[in-house]
């Protein structure tokens, strides 16, 4: 059967449907309707060749359907039954697997993906979200502020608390570990976090504000259970997840604990999938399948710090897990911030966010809990209307944070 035979343009999707955009470049020597075919064949019920056991009238039934062809994008329409719920890895090995690898496509993007309210309902989705994590806090409208504790590995259990323990003296809202700090031999998981919680009740104490701790659980599957049951079991509030190097069964396994833990979610390794504009997975998509599964907050790119990527795919991605019938992830910030970038954010995202800064809060000229004072005067200017500049004028903190990073 040929790959021609599952683009039908007069095909209308149903509402069971789950519709997938992709961005598709022919190979060499092949043309875009056999490389747009051979996409939706081989994404569902095709091969490359004719089958004694193929019954082609089922085959066409339940196979994958291209409806529109705009240039080199194409949206593909995939019957509800070609998929397993609740199984985001059988769902993914269909629509973004083997067609990567194709001869017929030179480069293919899988840019969206519209899924249908039965796969949504067969997943939880976030436990808390933007609301629930607000409740948590305290905090009922301004942006979140958090930081990242640094050097990001050398720091040894003790020392990783204290200076956690300075950024919330300071006023800031979280304090999450780097993405590659789990358990190294200067610095254990278990001391780590007995020491850093010791530190955030001290810090809550002496701010009268609630403080937030993210001990990094990623880790084979067990082991990261484990050690999400040893942070609840030590009044920790928060995990956080590499959600892409742990793969997404080891996210689905955390979040259906149920151990009434905000989960983070970090995006550490999407570079490899969502840079290449022309192939691979965009970071919308990683990003709303991380809320399916169930994440209360995502990283999704600042367009003014150290990352690459646009204001609009950021703001796209914002607009994506914050809409719709499922609770709404809580975007995050993060990656090069600084004081200085605190306008141009809430201009662009408005206040349902988390600024997350790292060496913009611990490379301040006086230290630390003057870095974080100078990001939560960023956010009070912003609050209360008045430019950030203008703000600086009367805080020695924020003045040093904008001189530095201009």
């Amino acid at each position: 059967m040929s790959y021609q035979k599952y683009i039908n343009l007069k095909y209308k999707p149903s509402k069971d449907d789950l519709i997938c955009t992709f961005k598709i470049t022919p190979g060499k020597g092949v043309s875009k309707l056999r490389a747009i075919g051979a996409v939706a064949a081989e994404s569902s019920t095709g091969t490359w060749t004719a089958l004694s056991t193929m019954d082609e009238k089922k085959m066409l039934k339940i196979g994958a359907k291209v409806f529109e062809i705009k240039g080199k994008y194409v949206k593909i329409a995939y019957p509800y039954d070609l998929f397993e719920l609740g199984n985001m890895p059988q769902i993914l090995s269909s629509i973004a697997g083997n067609i990567f690898n194709m001869k017929e496509v030179k480069t293919l993007r899988l840019e969206d993906v519209k899924w249908p309210d039965k796969i949504i309902k067969s997943f939880k989705g976030p436990k808390f979200g933007i609301k629930g994590v607000r409740k948590i806090v305290g905090v009922k409208t301004r942006p979140l502020v958090g930081t990242i504790v640094k050097p990001k590995l050398g720091l040894n259990e003790v020392q990783h608390a204290k200076v956690a323990y300075e950024a919330w003296k300071g006023g800031i809202d979280i304090v999450k570990d780097d993405e590659n700090l789990t358990s190294q031999p200067f610095n254990k998981f278990e001391k780590r976090v007995v020491e850093t919680l010791k530190h955030r009740k001290l810090a809550e104490k002496i701010t009268g504000e609630k403080k937030i701790y993210m001990p990094n659980v990623t880790a084979e599957t067990n082991e990261m259970i484990k050690r999400a049951k040893f942070v609840k079991k030590n009044g920790g509030r928060y995990v956080m997840v590499d959600i892409l190097t742990v793969g997404w069964s080891g996210v689905q396994t955390l979040r259906n604990a149920n151990l009434g833990l905000v989960i983070h979610a970090h995006r550490a390794m999407h570079g490899a999938l969502t840079r290449n504009k022309e192939h691979g997975i965009s970071m919308l998509v990683i990003a709303d399948i991380a809320r399916l599964i169930g994440v209360d907050q995502i990283h999704i790119g600042t367009a003014v710090g150290k990352m690459e990527e646009t204001p609009e795919e950021v703001i796209e991605i914002k607009n994506s897990i914050t809409s719709g019938k499922m609770k709404s992830v809580f975007p995050v910030c993060s990656g090069g911030l600084h004081p200085g970038h605190v306008e141009q954010l809430v201009k662009m995202l408005g206040k349902d966010i988390i600024i997350q800064a790292g060496g913009g809060i611990h490379g301040h000229p006086l230290g630390t809990k003057d870095g974080a004072m100078a990001m939560r005067q960023a956010v009070d200017a912003v609050m209360k209307g008045i430019p950030v500049k203008k703000y600086a004028e009367k805080n020695l903190e924020l003045k040093l944070a904008l001189n530095k990073w201009k």
